[in-house]
């Protein structure tokens, strides 16, 4: 980490910390003060949005069906997959807490960055202490990719759009699995709202 001096913030990013055991005792033992902010969204949504990018570069793996169920006669779902295990997300929030509290873990919506950025990024300024100077006035919606844009990224003059790999179109996924995907992920959401005191509404 860069030095950081008096009147500065300075922030890292890299998404598989929140799901790496060995992570948190590493981050406290750098600095117990740190914050963290984990960006989370649907685990249905997000185990599918994992595969339609791994199947992007690799695209003869065996079907989203095949690689979720350890048995689909059983339904029984197969946890050792990453891309189901990590959005079992109170598993992870529970190593996390043996070393940091609450009130330094900020946990943004990733469905409302989409339909609220200025909102969600309201509560980003808050927890870190900043003043309020991100609003609505510094995001457009775009139609074609589905995702608010900057109107102006810093330093130049034009728009700033998420690149080409966010926002490619899901394939369509067996609802039957859907439904038996939100079965498995209800009672660790309902954990993960209890832990951190949020209901993010996958649910619904």
């Amino acid at each position: 980490m860069p030095k950081t001096l008096e009147g500065q913030i300075t922030m890292e990013k890299t998404p598989s910390y929140f799901v790496t055991r060995e992570a948190p005792a590493r981050i406290y033992a750098m600095s117990r003060d740190t914050k963290l902010i984990v960006v989370v969204r649907d685990p249905v949504t997000r185990a599918i949005s994992d595969y339609t990018q791994t199947l992007s570069k690799k695209p003869d793996i065996p079907s989203f069906e095949t690689l979720t169920f350890k048995n689909r006669t059983t339904g029984l779902i197969d946890t050792s997959w990453s891309a189901i295990q990590i959005g079992i997300y109170a598993k992870h929030l529970d190593n996390w807490l043996q070393y940091f509290p609450m009130r330094q873990i900020l946990f943004v919506s990733g469905e409302r960055l989409i339909s609220d950025p200025a909102g969600e990024l309201g509560r980003v300024q808050d927890f870190l202490g900043l003043k309020r100077i991100i609003t609505d006035k510094h995001f457009y919606f775009n139609q074609t990719k589905g995702f608010p844009c900057l109107k102006k990224a810093e330093g130049s003059s034009r728009p700033h759009c998420l690149g080409k790999t966010k926002g490619r179109t899901h394939p369509n996924i067996d609802p039957e699995v859907v439904q038996r995907l939100r079965d498995f992920y209800r009672p660790f959401n309902m954990k993960f709202y209890q832990m951190t005191g949020r209901v993010f509404g996958w649910d619904d």
